[in-house]
């Protein structure tokens, strides 16, 4: 199916990986998977998440502030602990945490967003065959597998039916604008029947996108935490974490400073793609201050340049210009950030065309720019005069390079 033109447009969503494995601060559902937490006591967590203050509102008036679009909230992880009051299963929060997010959301008018994991690590029926293929002399993981003579494909079918149960609730309740699948790695597309599940979740909501963990039905590529130093082609998205952890993990200060978040952001939506950053709120319902407060950086960051951020798409490739840009929709500006202040005039490599003028984006200020050299199909370079002072914002500066007409690219090697 065509890709939704809101997801390429929004550049910036915001994930939030929120269950029981925020009481004690372990990692979410891997930590007992790993044998690093015992299962009892991960899920004697169940009894004390409390989203007392859980308000989300609140969190979509943030996410807004940020400059996001969408945001994508844990239904239910590998743990099969459920944020509904699901009628199908055994392990749910008891209360439908997820209504009020979703009605938050649109009443900011930002996309809604469910990650759903295929794996559930919890049900009795879901350990009850393995992956084809896989080696019988691999040790088993009680949680996912059982040794070959030991399937049982009734059971399976149990778990496949329990699933679309759940799935149906949330569409059928929420109506996600994306759903953002995970797990995908434990069973083949067969196992899963991605087919037949795409299909039942467009029944009830036909444009939905589909993250690259629908396997054959996925709608868009999905790096998670390293950033591509090649970008994917077609849409994608870079999933990552403002410390070092995805859900709420008490001992983890290691935060990105806003600096670094903006650099991210930027070569992600140079490289056509959008950044889904990661929050992390305690049991409780509240996002700790350090992530609230980098959100609101970037988010003021964003609000001076907008115009270099909605609206665009991936701009020059690597060798023409040193640091990311952006391109309008219709061509004609090109967005060049810069880091650094710099320390002589910025050139631009392999332009075509002639170029009108070079402001800095946020105050207006006209740069001077010449171009020197060429020779023949060969262009020459592009040198602008470099900003300084006032001109200069303390995270990354922008210029609009305005062209006399569509973006042309010289991508040839020149005279030999």
């Amino acid at each position: 199916m065509p890709m939704r033109p809101w997801f390429t447009d929004a550049k910036l969503g915001i994930f939030i990986h929120w269950g029981i494995y925020a009481v004690d601060g372990v990692q979410e559902s891997w930590s007992f998977y790993d044998d690093i937490v015992p299962y009892d006591r991960y899920m004697s967590q169940f009894d004390r998440f409390t989203a007392a203050r859980y308000d989300p509102r609140d969190w979509a008036k943030l996410f807004a502030r940020a400059g996001a679009r969408y945001a994508v909230l844990t239904s239910r992880h590998h743990d099969g602990v459920a944020l509904w009051d699901t009628a199908h299963g055994d392990l749910n929060v008891g209360r439908d945490l997820i209504g009020g997010y979703a009605d938050a959301l649109r009443e900011q008018g930002l996309k809604v967003g469910l990650y759903y994991s295929h794996s559930d690590w919890s049900h009795p029926d879901y350990a009850s065959t393995r992956k084809p293929g896989r080696p019988p002399e691999l040790e088993d993981n009680r949680y996912s597998e059982v040794a070959a003579e030991d399937e049982d494909l009734d059971a399976w079918e149990r778990f496949l039916a329990y699933r679309d149960g759940q799935i149906r609730e949330l569409t059928s309740r929420y109506r996600p604008d994306l759903l953002w699948f995970d797990g995908e790695w434990d069973r083949s597309e067969e196992q899963w029947r991605i087919p037949e599940l795409a299909a039942l979740i467009r029944s009830e909501v036909p444009d939905v996108v589909f993250n690259a963990r629908m396997l054959s039905e996925g709608d868009y590529a999905t790096p998670e935490q390293g950033a591509p130093v090649i970008p994917p082609e077609g849409p994608w998205e870079l999933c990552l974490t403002i410390n070092d952890s995805w859900g709420h993990q008490h001992h983890d200060h290691n935060h990105k400073s806003v600096d670094q978040l903006i650099r991210y952001f930027t070569e992600t939506i140079g490289g056509g793609g959008n950044l889904l950053l990661s929050v992390g709120p305690r049991e409780d319902g509240t996002i700790p201050r350090e992530q609230a407060e980098r959100l609101e950086g970037l988010g003021d960051w964003i609000a001076k340049h907008a115009e270099a951020v909605y609206g665009t798409e991936r701009g020059l490739p690597p060798g023409h210009h040193y640091g990311p840009s952006t391109l309008s929709k219709d061509r004609r500006t090109l967005y060049l950030i810069v880091f650094d202040a710099p320390r002589a005039e910025i050139n631009v490599r392999g332009l075509l065309g002639s170029v009108r003028r070079v402001t800095v984006l946020g105050n207006g200020t006209e740069l001077a720019h010449r171009v020197t050299g060429g020779l023949h199909e060969t262009p020459g370079v592009l040198w602008i005069e470099p900003p300084t002072g006032a001109d200069l914002d303390p995270h990354a500066t922008v210029l609009a390079v305005e062209l006399e007409g569509e973006l042309e690219l010289y991508r040839g090697a020149g005279r030999f």
